[in-house]
């Protein structure tokens, strides 16, 4: 089972009107002319409950064809007055460490829509890690150099754990060490 993702500048016109569609990186890079990124974002108005989501959305979250499973429903805690709830800070009184539960925070229904996102002046793609630039063997904008310099450094694979401890012995010579 591939799936097909939209080809599109944002998540709107994945859903509308998509360049294509392209399970991998290279055939969308070939549908759009240009780079692309895969991203997932948010498309549409907020729904306040499961139901109400799925009643305008739910030819998109169940479709007939596999390769058309690029949304997704999820639910998403709304920010009251712009701010996202604080964390409780512990009490230690009473012989209890936590206050009484705060009200759970108010939540909404997004449809999350996943595609290959085309560079637009206003959102432009992230300069590509400077080790891949390097092998790619083309030329680099001085655009392009400026922001892969002032990026942080991002490794290629997560690094793995030590392996300190797990076998060392004190040497016979030192046995205090």
């Amino acid at each position: 089972m591939t799936i097909l993702y939209p080809v599109a500048v944002n998540a709107e016109q994945a859903l509308a009107r998509p360049l294509g569609r392209a399970a991998r990186e290279s055939e969308a890079r070939r549908r759009a002319g240009e780079a692309v990124a895969f991203t997932t974002d948010p498309a549409g108005p907020a729904f306040p409950t499961r139901e109400a989501a799925l009643a305008a959305y739910g030819d998109r979250l169940e479709p007939a064809e596999p390769a058309d499973r690029f949304c997704q429903l999820v639910e998403q805690v709304v920010a009251e007055g712009g701010r996202a709830p604080q964390p409780v800070e512990p009490t230690y009184e009473d012989g209890r460490r936590w206050p009484a539960p705060a009200p759970p925070p108010r939540t909404a229904w997004r449809l999350i829509v996943s595609y290959w996102r085309v560079p637009t002046p206003e959102r432009p793609l992230e300069a590509p890690q400077a080790r891949q630039a390097r092998k790619s063997k083309q030329a680099l904008e001085p655009d392009t150099l400026r922001a892969i310099a002032r990026a942080p450094l991002r490794p290629v694979k997560p690094q793995q754990p030590l392996d300190i401890g797990l076998f060392e012995t004190r040497p016979p010579e030192a046995p205090t060490s």
